[in-house]
């Protein structure tokens, strides 16, 4: 091994959860530093309807944010396999054909996310002088969104072989120059909207030629050469193959979600403006859990590879106590501290009300997204990337809009039941993932056994 990668494969399984997740937790948290600091400054420095704006169009980037984000997840699985497996050649080939896979797809995304913005905004129905914040948003941060998506693909490679403490630096990097230039554009040039977007696209881009000097610079198995350059479309494939389901789940969910936005927009701007005060909070109260999944499925994929599957299950295990503990320890304050939680961001009487509303009705179900996050990423681990793909479509898109039509049509169309349809997916999710991931691991254990002669 070189320095900062790890070998999952033997070993204490808690140690090395912990600290391959934290870099991962500290790294997210200044990216949501950044975003959260984009929000406050809108919401201070520009008005309600911009903060209402940038807080509102996440459904609409995460859609092709997440879609590329699949395959990055799928490229990840397929390096820590060939690692746990101890194929160097194998390693190096998967990560030039991943880096130049993306480098493709990023700058298709780009046109098609530019395409798209008119026709998404006119979905979510936000008022008029929303939308026209929305729009200039979104047209600048689409035309910038390569960097992100090569920055999330060099990371991806750097977790594949244990690696999450350079990421953690690249994003501390990126968040301090995001709140620098938001400072400079939106408060001191008055740039309003246009500002904070073009002050996330610099910084991601920032982030993103920073990993890629870390790629290069770096004597470990993934080390980054532009002469092999090139597309082994066997491994490809393989990438595909697992990555695939993780986009299309991660990109219609997304895409669900820009209609769930639409019945929250109907009830206007202050309904708006505290669902985005709660989003804010949403966003860090998932942080631990989906930071520690993605540490579980490094975890997993590498003793798969290494044929281990008893050690792998053991770490997904583990992974899901740390997660819920650590999001128990999250959810108590903020139900208690809702009220002081939303001014932060926004002050208005009524926003704060709804603001607060929404986080005390929903925190309490975050434990249950514990097991939804954690085992879904076990069975990216082992290859099974089409299961939770099924389970997470099924859960968050079709079970979550029937729910939301059946309860806005002939319940309640008024605003806690329209916001009880995300505890609504989350635990139908948790259930089903939970049954399919001992399923799947218990038929693992006995094709090893019977791989190895071992019997039953």
């Amino acid at each position: 091994m070189k320095k900062g990668d790890m070998d999952m494969t033997k070993g204490a399984i808690l140690p090395q959860i912990l600290i391959f997740a934290l870099p991962l937790i500290l790294g997210q948290l200044f990216q949501q530093l950044y975003n959260t600091f984009d929000t406050w400054c809108v919401g201070n420095f520009v008005g309600k309807n911009s903060f209402s704006a940038v807080g509102t169009v996440g459904s609409i980037t995460n859609m092709l944010i997440g879609f590329a984000g699949g395959f990055s997840t799928g490229a990840g699985v397929v390096i820590s396999q060939y690692y746990g497996a101890g194929d160097k050649e194998k390693v190096r080939k998967s990560v030039h054909t991943s880096i130049l896979f993306m480098a493709v797809l990023s700058v298709a995304l780009s046109i098609l996310g530019v395409a798209l913005t008119p026709f998404l905004i006119r979905i979510i129905k936000a008022p008029p002088e929303v939308a026209a914040e929305e729009y200039i948003y979104l047209t600048i941060y689409f035309s910038g969104i390569t960097g992100l998506l090569l920055y999330n693909m060099g990371s991806a490679i750097f977790r594949a072989v244990g690696n999450s403490r350079l990421p953690f630096i690249f994003l501390i990097v990126s968040s301090l120059m995001n709140i620098t230039l938001d400072l400079v554009f939106v408060i001191a040039l008055k740039m309003g909207t246009g500002g904070v977007a073009y002050a996330t696209i610099i910084s991601q881009g920032a982030s993103a030629i920073l990993v890629f000097i870390a790629l290069k610079k770096t004597k470990s198995q993934v080390s980054f050469r532009f002469r092999e350059l090139r597309i082994d479309w066997k491994i490809l494939s393989r990438i595909i193959f697992i990555g695939l389901p993780s986009a299309i789940q991660m990109a219609v969910t997304s895409f669900s979600n820009v209609f769930v936005q639409s019945y929250i927009n109907q009830f206007g701007a202050d309904v708006m403006g505290g669902w985005t005060a709660y989003n804010k909070v949403d966003q860090l109260l998932f942080l631990p859990m989906q930071c520690m999944g993605l540490a579980g499925m490094t975890f997993v994929a590498q003793n798969y590879g290494a044929d281990n599957i008893k050690r792998a299950k053991r770490g997904a295990d583990i992974t899901l106590v740390s997660a819920v503990t650590t999001t128990l320890v999250l959810v108590i304050p903020i139900i208690v501290l809702a009220p002081q939680v939303v001014r932060f961001f926004i002050n208005g009487e009524e926003v704060i009300e709804y603001g607060t509303l929404f986080l005390r009705l929903l925190s309490p179900f975050y434990v249950l997204c514990c097991f939804n996050q954690v085992y879904s990423n076990a069975l990216r681990g082992i290859g099974r990337s089409k299961t939770p793909m099924y389970v997470l479509l099924f859960s968050f898109v079709l079970a979550r809009q029937i729910y939301l039509f059946i309860v806005s049509n002939y319940i309640s169309n008024t605003i806690i039941p329209i916001a009880m349809g995300y505890p609504f997916g989350w635990i139908l999710c948790s259930s089903i993932i939970t049954v399919s991931y001992l399923v799947s691991f218990k038929k693992e254990e006995k094709k090893l056994c019977k791989d190895n002669g071992d019997g039953l």
